[in-house]
Formats: structure tokens, C-alpha cells, sequence
């Protein structure tokens, strides 16, 4: 079944591995053919701090 670049893989049903691997590799090759820019929203100690929390928060309490 074909899909649309903008559709990509999110919620596909494949019958076969290979039918996955292809729309994996159209998606790739349809997102490469115009890149964006990831542009950061949050500063790199903003990240940090958050991931910081974030793991202290996972940690055991013991």
C-alpha cells in the first residue's frame, strides 16, 4: 500500500519485514531530500539540569 511522504511509517500495518524496510527507506529518503534545521528551544544547562533531576528522581532511594 503506498503511502505519502508526510505519512511516513507512523501508524503503518506492513505485511513483511521487507515491505517495513522499504517504507523506512522512502521515509529517509523523502525527509533528506528537504532537512530542517533542529533548532533548540531550551539552553544546553537547561537540558542538563532537567536530566539531572530526572535521574536523581529514577534513582533508588535507598
Amino acid at each position: 500500500m503506498p503511502r505519502s511522504p508526510e505519512t511516513g511509517i507512523r501508524r503503518g500495518a506492513f505485511e513483511s519485514v521487507a515491505e517495513l524496510k522499504r517504507a523506512i527507506m522512502e521515509y529517509l529518503e523523502n525527509h533528506n531530500a528537504a532537512p530542517k534545521p533542529f533548532i533548540w528551544t531550551k539552553s544546553a544547562g537547561e537540558i542538563l539540569e532537567k536530566v539531572a533531576r530526572a535521574k536523581q528522581a529514577l534513582e533508588p532511594q535507598h
